[in-house]
């Protein structure tokens, strides 16, 4: 494993005990509550591994919670995240799943409101960074250190030109950049990460190309 500076092995600052049970937990959460753009109603967190085993005593619960409530993982409100979510309004269910996935951190959160569905898979690998595997059935892979533009497009010639054209346009240089497809010309997800701010005008020229069906924005 690389690491970019000190920092990365030290690990965050942090509220809880673990970097990979807590930390990373709650960057989890808060990039599921970033993705979704507000604050859920019920949400299904389903635990494996690791996890699933020790979440309630290193406090994984209140660090997805939180991450939910968008605390950062250095939040002292974390301690009460519980409490917090179900006084504004948020049912959540916790189920620890005997499955066996690749990575022994792994948080499937599903959120049901208004007759919709919002599904997210992350894994914590170590020293509070995570990876996003799976977002609405679409297999990624989303590190949540860089700002981010996730386009849902329809899976037809030019499609991923035109996206990379504007981001040219506009300056932004691609860290990293995937595709998923579900079936041949079907939906198909583009996940790009770029070093730079992303203004909204750029969403915008985005979303007015042909075969684009939804651009979300996430910031580091």
């Amino acid at each position: 494993m690389k690491y970019k500076s000190v920092f990365d092995i030290i690990g965050p600052i942090m509220i809880g005990p673990s970097s990979s049970h807590t930390a990373g937990a709650a960057r989890i959460g808060r990039v599921a509550r970033n993705l979704y753009g507000k604050l859920p109603k019920k949400v299904r967190i389903s635990l494996y591994g690791s996890f699933a085993k020790t979440y309630r005593g290193h406090g994984t619960d209140i660090a997805i919670i939180g991450g939910l409530l968008d605390f950062d993982t250095f939040d002292e409100r974390i301690r009460e995240s519980l409490k917090l979510a179900t006084d504004q309004g948020m049912e959540f269910d916790f189920i620890e799943e005997d499955a066996i996935t690749n990575h022994p951190n792994t948080v499937k959160i599903t959120i049901e409101d208004d007759d919709q569905t919002f599904e997210l898979v992350g894994v914590s690998i170590g020293g509070g960074k995570i990876e996003i595997i799976e977002l609405n059935g679409f297999e990624l892979k989303l590190s949540g250190n860089y700002p981010a533009i996730l386009v849902v497009h329809n899976d037809r010639f030019g499609a991923i030109a035109g996206v990379t054209n504007v981001l040219t346009k506009y300056s932004l240089n691609i860290g990293h950049m995937e595709v998923s497809r579900k079936e041949v010309g079907q939906l198909a997800l583009m996940t790009i990460e770029v070093d730079q701010v992303i203004e909204d005008k750029v969403l915008e020229e985005l979303m007015s190309l042909p075969h684009i069906v939804q651009v979300t924005k996430m910031v580091d």
